[in-house]
């Protein structure tokens, strides 16, 4: 759905999932403000190409560096530009480092929320789509995780402050009426993703000739999903959560993998052997994630296309080698 008055603001713009989704959002005609403030989590050069990418969909594209954490900035910014939707993409990533910093965890995550919301409100916003993680189901042993699954226990700091932000969204809504998404990433994957998450790590120490550590025995599942479904499904919340106004989707491709097997298809892909160092998992990664997708197939019409090894094969190719 878009409208010719379209404004959508993206924080987290010149990141890998908010880069794929601003430019998306290009693509189809509507008017788009990236926010971001460049954290050093992964080095700047890195964002500053992805929102090079962007541009080439359209030059009007603009970017302003505010930290979602100051704020009287991020209000000033909103009120000026009156965005019809927020994509809420910015946020501390990852399982393993937010263990050793939980405090920067839910100061960025759960705070810089707040802010988002407050903001948007303020500027009269008509609908807020906020990412959430699939890590909220923590070590659930019920297979695939669905929507309406127990989340009441997480075992990352982070994945705490992903479910914290879906209840601040949750009295938000109830508090202001504002049509708001909270969407469960499952495993993005795909050219541009996060340099420390495990295919991009994988293939750059392939392609180096180095050993891949391995956390456990190979039987730790993921369900990755390809950047192109995931932005599909960002932007088919954003056009319909007017509907339900509150609403939690999964978006995830519903075919898990066990870690082992995903490093033989990189090597495949690749076209070499990959030489593997065992190492005992590190606290805070869930054992598995499959993704239930009856309500976003049903409400999103969300149906993810790209199989794995195809997509293994455009992040390896997205690389140059």
């Amino acid at each position: 759905m878009h409208s010719e008055n379209a404004k959508v603001v993206v924080t987290g713009a010149a990141g890998f999932i908010g880069s794929h989704v601003a430019a998306a959002f290009l693509a189809r005609g509507d008017r788009v403000l990236g926010v971001d403030n460049f954290d050093p989590f992964y080095d700047r050069s890195i964002k500053e190409a992805n929102l090079a990418r962007v541009r080439e969909v359209s030059s009007s594209f603009e970017c302003a560096e505010v930290d979602i954490c100051d704020e009287r900035a991020l209000e000033e910014l909103f009120v000026r530009a009156r965005p019809t939707g927020v994509i809420h993409l910015a946020a501390r990533a990852g399982v393993r480092p937010s263990v050793a910093d939980p405090v920067g965890y839910a100061r960025v995550n759960v705070l810089g929320t707040a802010s988002v919301q407050r903001a948007a409100e303020r500027a009269g916003c008509a609908r807020l789509v906020l990412a959430s993680s699939s890590s909220v189901y923590g070590n659930n042993d019920k297979t695939p995780f669905a929507e309406d699954d127990p989340v009441d226990r997480p075992i990352s700091p982070y994945a705490s402050t992903k479910r914290s932000c879906e209840l601040i969204a949750s009295a938000h809504h109830h508090l202001t009426g504002m049509p708001t998404a909270c969407l469960r990433f499952f495993t993005v994957y795909g050219p541009g993703q996060r340099p420390d998450l495990a295919i991009a790590k994988f293939m750059r120490l392939i392609r180096e000739g180095k050993p891949i550590t391995m956390y456990g025995d190979g039987s730790m599942s993921r369900d990755y999903t390809f950047i192109d479904d995931i932005v599909r499904g960002v932007l088919a919340a954003h056009d319909r959560i007017e509907r339900f106004g509150y609403r939690i989707w999964n978006l995830g491709s519903d075919r898990p993998v066990r870690l082992d097997t995903l490093i033989a298809q990189i090597g495949e892909v690749a076209g070499a052997e990959p030489r593997v160092e065992r190492e005992a998992p590190p606290p805070g990664d869930v054992e598995r994630t499959w993704a239930d997708l009856a309500r976003s197939r049903a409400e999103l019409d969300y149906a993810p296309s790209v199989d794995r090894v195809e997509g293994l094969a455009r992040q390896w190719a997205a690389m140059g080698v």
